[in-house]
């Protein structure tokens, strides 16, 4: 297993992930107090079932005994820099302390002073390249974009980006995520362009607009954020999201409706989240314990249950500290060999084509 992920890694220099072993270290007993003293952590954009959050907040409240004030869980990653902007005098519980944002979020955030530096104990089996050098960011999951299908109302699912423009799926497909402020619905339309055989990039964005416009005429897009729920429901028999989180959706429905998680065949995009401590948190030593929390072999592998790959998957493996039962669980390698990591640069690029223009181009008011 451990060869599946070094080959899936590879397929990108940006995420040549080759973690350096460190030893297990806990949070000092000074951040704990501190964090302690503060009484509480204010997340956002933390859906439960995303990534095994749900497991993560609960177990970090149970080790620690801080409550979390969780904040509109169903935000996008623009949403959370947003709302560090809007609540830079505020002290109060709408001030969010920690984001989980999309890759290229990081870097942008820090340009505009909006996140402040911290390393955790087990910062050197973070890989260089998905962490910010002064500390201000860092990776912490990743996976790749793909469709997940009610079985019950889509006899023949998907199998590549073409496919969805097929008669047969009118008013089926969907996005997680309005694509003018959301990472996985950027990424989704990104991906879309990819599989046309665009360049990456600006030109990846701009054919991926074009490959909605296309499907938005055709009567194939619901203009929804969709959700488990919607699929459930048939509202949007298709949706694009991450892998983790369609398989996620189909252990939590578990047969009803029936779900298939399909990676497509071309377009295949792997993206990786970051995290960051707002720069305005009211509660700077929970933030950072929370940071302690989630970079911890524990936090990792919560990761891990919820088929996200975690950061430090490579080290875990490499010491023998994922459980057998977790590794059966994660999807065969070859529906992973195609995968790309998106530079930060192709990232951004995609991401300014695809939020300017998608109101004109494609003309979908996504809500």
């Amino acid at each position: 297993m451990l060869g599946y992920s070094a080959r899936l890694l590879c397929l990108s220099t940006a995420l040549a992930i080759l973690g350096t072993s460190v030893a297990a270290a806990e949070p000092s007993a000074e951040l704990i107090a501190a964090a302690k003293a503060e009484g509480q952590l204010t997340t956002i954009a933390l859906p439960h079932s995303w990534c095994g959050y749900g497991d993560l907040l609960a177990g970090f409240t149970k080790k620690y005994g801080i409550t979390i004030n969780e904040l509109n869980p169903d935000a996008g990653s623009g949403d959370e820099i947003e709302a560090i902007k809007a609540n830079k005098d505020n002290k109060g519980p709408q001030a969010p302390d920690v984001i989980d944002v999309g890759f290229s979020f990081g870097p942008s955030a820090k340009k505009d002073g909006l996140i402040q530096p911290y390393k955790v104990s087990t910062w050197d089996s973070i890989p260089d390249s998905a962490k910010d050098a002064d500390g201000a960011w860092y990776g912490d999951y990743y996976g790749v974009l793909s469709f997940e299908v009610n079985k019950d109302i889509i006899k023949d699912a998907p199998q590549d980006w073409s496919d969805l423009l097929k008669d047969e799926y009118k008013n089926s497909v969907a996005l997680a995520g309005d694509p003018r402020a959301s990472n996985q619905a950027i990424l989704g339309v990104y991906a879309a362009g990819l599989s046309t055989g665009a360049a990456a990039g600006a030109k990846a964005g701009e054919a991926g607009l074009d490959f909605f416009k296309q499907l938005n005429a055709k009567g194939n897009f619901v203009p929804v954020i969709g959700k488990a729920a919607s699929v459930a429901q048939g509202s949007t028999p298709i949706l694009v999201r991450w892998d983790y989180n369609g398989l996620a959706d189909r252990d939590t429905l578990n047969g009803n409706p029936n779900v298939e998680v399909v990676v497509p065949k071309s377009g295949v995009v792997a993206g990786v989240y970051v995290q960051a401590i707002s720069a305005y948190a009211p509660h700077p030593n929970a933030a950072k314990l929370w940071m302690e929390y989630l970079y911890s072999d524990e936090g990792q592998l919560g990761y891990l249950k919820g088929y996200c790959h975690p950061i430090r998957f490579n080290d875990l493996a490499k010491n023998g500290k994922i459980p057998a039962d977790l590794l059966a669980k994660l999807p065969p390698a070859a529906a992973y060999e195609k995968a790309v990591f998106p530079t930060l640069a192709d990232q951004e690029a995609g991401k300014a084509a695809i939020t300017k223009s998608w109101d004109s181009v494609v003309g979908a008011n996504v809500q």
